[in-house]
């Protein structure tokens, strides 16, 4: 069992947690959560929390393949009313902020953010490490080849399992060093990897439990799924249930999903299913 202080606020994970994804950027590759309206937002964060987001993560710099990099005062910008507005509707929210930017770290925090969510993990903003720790919140750290404008460019591993997992040794120490007291995993799935990076990753999670630290999952409707199935992201809702599902067997403690109704399902039906007899 792990705990997460969150600036005071100390979450016991019990059962695998929900995040729900909030995404103030005009290009999300889902649909879904293209926003632009404050009432839009407003409706989907109340969606979010009654549906049973355990943790709001949002976002202001689209990270999707090719996505391009904006800068940090409109980073800010995009993420601050957000923020802002969760805090005012749902105070008892616990708020992540999905940036590489340690200038915006410092901004969403003292809006109100608890939780740092870095997709690479220190690497493209060598300030952000001791930015976290200084700010003494929980840090995810998530596994990124390149960056988001080159990561699929025809990614190579030695072995995705191993080197992934190098990396995450080699990292949570940085972080520990630091004096970060709470890191997250997250394998990064779609960040540099091909369709079988991603499953040979979701088919081998547990062997990140040599780390002792909450695993993250974060595939909801992401191309691994609606290519598979030869869809689309808008209809991937039950193929990322599914392979949701595979990620708490193999060990995922947070889901990172679109649908939290969905996602709160499949974990209540695993627990069940766990606490079944032989």
């Amino acid at each position: 069992m792990f705990t997460l202080n969150c600036l005071g606020k100390i979450i016991v994970i019990e059962k695998p947690l929900v995040m729900g994804i909030l995404n103030a950027t005009p290009d999300s590759f889902y649909e879904g959560h293209l926003l632009k309206q404050q009432d839009e937002m407003f409706a989907l964060i109340q969606k979010l929390v009654t549906e049973g987001a355990d943790i709001i993560d949002v976002g202001g710099q689209s990270t999707r393949p090719g996505s391009l990099r904006i800068t940090e005062a409109e980073e800010i910008k995009r993420v601050l009313p957000v923020i802002g507005l969760i805090k005012q509707q749902f105070p008892e929210t616990i708020i992540s902020i999905d940036t590489f930017s340690s200038e915006v770290a410092i901004a969403a925090v003292a809006a109100g953010a608890a939780i740092v969510n870095d997709i690479s993990s220190g690497d493209m903003d060598a300030a952000m490490i001791k930015t976290v720790a200084a700010l003494k919140t929980p840090y995810i750290c998530m596994h990124m080849q390149g960056t988001p404008q080159t990561m699929q460019q025809q990614p190579q591993y030695n072995n995705v399992v191993t080197d992934v997992l190098d990396y995450f040794i080699v990292k949570t120490a940085e972080c520990h060093n630091a004096g970060i007291t709470d890191v997250i995993i997250d394998p990064g799935f779609g960040f540099g990897k091909t369709i079988a990076h991603n499953f040979t990753l979701l088919k081998n999670l547990q062997a990140f439990a040599i780390l002792n630290k909450p695993v993250l999952a974060g595939i909801s409707r992401k191309s691994t799924i609606y290519k598979t199935l030869n869809t689309s992201a808008e209809n991937a809702l039950n193929g990322t249930t599914v392979l949701n599902t595979l990620a708490l067997q193999n060990g995922a403690l947070i889901l990172r999903v679109h649908d939290c109704k969905e996602a709160k399902e499949a974990i209540t039906l695993f627990e069940a299913y766990k606490k079944a007899p032989l």
